[in-house]
């Protein structure tokens, strides 16, 4: 079973998004799609066909001109544009085939603009709270977020608040097409995404936080359950596509013959 990174490598905490994935399920192949920074989009996209889902992770910020606010990109961190083109055009053909999707931290703000949402330029600035969200010197911060009812996140982790580890300094602002908002921290900063209609759409959850790097990710279901319920729906994705008359390439080119989907 092979499983795409939109990124891992770059820096050592790009291994941790592999060794995540791994500690649940050791026999899955993880591919990076951009690998020692190569973002040739036609090399990727077929390296993306033979993969049963993609995570979208975390890095540097991105370009705002992608969502309206090219006049603040002076508040923003390094820009990558050539990685958010990258990226944007990994997530639409994913979108395509119908894969299992999870986004963390830009992860999520990548999803949300692909799909034509916007974001807070600077979080400590725009929204000040008491609740930290940046890394701070002694690592990432923590804070509680509650889940929302009736979210595919809420009924995957039985629960409806917890703690989150945090290091982001910008978030989710209007909410993309197709999305609903899955988390909020107590100050109302947008933790988590999901599809709106995963029945239709497939299995698409983007989170703030790093569960990857969670200080207590054995135990804390903010990132075990996370891992186990996206690996699940990797498999079932690859079954779907040994358990048909198709072959990978009917499904590729005309996914909702599959019942919509996974």
């Amino acid at each position: 079973m092979k499983i795409a990174l939109s990124k891992g490598s770059g820096s050592p905490k790009y291994q941790h998004y592999a060794d995540w994935l791994l500690r649940h399920d050791p026999t899955a192949e993880i591919i990076d799609l951009a690998r020692d920074g190569d973002y040739s989009i036609e090399r990727a996209v077929a390296e993306l066909r033979q993969c049963v889902g993609i995570v979208f992770t975390g890095g540097s910020d991105l370009d705002p001109a992608l969502y309206g606010r090219g006049q603040d990109v002076e508040r923003c961190g390094p820009i990558d544009r050539e990685r958010d083109d990258f990226e944007l055009e990994l997530f639409r053909r994913a979108q395509e085939w119908s894969l299992p999707v999870l986004g963390i931290c830009r992860g999520a703000q990548l999803i949300n603009v692909a799909l034509g949402g916007t974001l807070i330029v600077d979080v400590p600035t725009e929204c000040p709270s008491e609740y930290v969200h940046t890394k701070t010197e002694r690592g990432d911060s923590e804070h509680e977020v509650a889940i929302e009812a009736g979210t595919t996140l809420g009924k995957m982790l039985r629960k409806w608040n917890g703690t989150v580890n945090s290091a982001h300094h910008q978030a989710v602002s209007r909410v993309g097409s197709g999305l609903r908002v899955a988390a909020t921290a107590p100050d109302g900063i947008v933790e988590a995404i999901e599809s709106d209609a995963p029945e239709e759409r497939g299995f698409l959850i983007a989170v703030q936080w790093h569960p990857e790097r969670m200080r207590d990710a054995t135990e804390s279901p903010f990132s075990r359950v996370l891992a186990e319920r996206f690996l699940f729906e990797c498999r079932s994705y690859e079954i779907l596509l040994h358990g048909r008359s198709y072959d990978r390439e009917q499904f590729m080119a005309a996914p909702d013959e599959f019942n919509g989907g996974v």
